[in-house]
């Protein structure tokens, strides 16, 4: 596997971390933002203390030219493409009788949509990549189809992704390309820490390194023969 990523929102979070910890394992590495220009910037140079080329890259993925645009900027600059990270996906909780058309829209949008528009422009090359990896994101429990009070849109749009990326994966296995989901639960970096701690069998959220390491465990050239899989990373919540 040649060894080119693009994370999708990673100039901050998780995507920066998974960006980070794939630059320290020799990955030429795109971090791609939407407005948070200084920081993507910010963590490129961090990653290419590594060795590594590094680029920061703007767009608005949900928009489709501009996922186009996106992918086709990182095969220029990196000089091709073997790996695509969808982490883009703003977060609602609101009770489900009062989103807006505009709320469901945009968080469909951020979520599912711009996932499918990355994931369609970067196709052509990951095939021709001759081995690559796609790894997207969903959240705890988004396969569990149960009533949900205030997050509807958002796990509606993970469901989503989980359906969109086992249907992938049984398709492109035959292209040498995996496609697998991690679920993240509560994050280091979540809002609501306090509140939700306590409800968590392990009483602690996960650290930004253990989202890493789930991510890694799909992309790692071993896993050549796991595809379609979700990997919860929830600490035994709502099991």
């Amino acid at each position: 596997m040649i060894k080119k990523a693009l994370i999708t929102g990673s100039a901050v979070g998780i995507g920066r971390a998974i960006a980070l910890d794939l630059a320290s394992k020799g990955f030429d590495v795109a971090f791609h933002y939407n407005q948070s220009a200084v920081k993507a910037n910010q963590a490129a140079n961090q990653a290419a203390t590594y060795g590594v080329k590094s680029i920061a890259l703007q767009a608005d993925v949900t928009k489709p030219e501009q996922a186009q645009s996106l992918v086709e900027n990182v095969v220029e600059k990196l000089g091709g493409l073997s790996v695509v990270v969808n982490n883009v996906g703003n977060f609602l909780g609101k009770p489900t009788s009062e989103i807006s058309i505009a709320e469901w829209q945009e968080v469909i949008d951020s979520n599912l949509n711009s996932n499918f528009y990355v994931t369609t422009a970067a196709l052509p090359y990951l095939k021709a990549a001759n081995g690559a990896r796609i790894v997207n994101f969903a959240c705890a429990h988004a396969q569990n189809v149960v009533a949900r009070k205030t997050n509807t849109a958002y796990v509606i749009a993970k469901t989503g992704i989980i359906i969109y990326s086992k249907s992938l994966a049984q398709e492109l296995i035959r292209d040498k390309i995996t496609v697998n989901v991690v679920s993240p639960g509560i994050v280091e970096n979540s809002f609501d820490l306090e509140e939700m701690i306590p409800k968590l069998p392990a009483k602690r959220p996960a650290t930004l390194q253990e989202i890493n390491h789930a991510v890694w465990f799909f992309i790692n050239p071993d896993s050549d023969y796991i595809t379609g899989q979700v990997l919860e990373v929830s600490g035994g919540w709502n099991l």
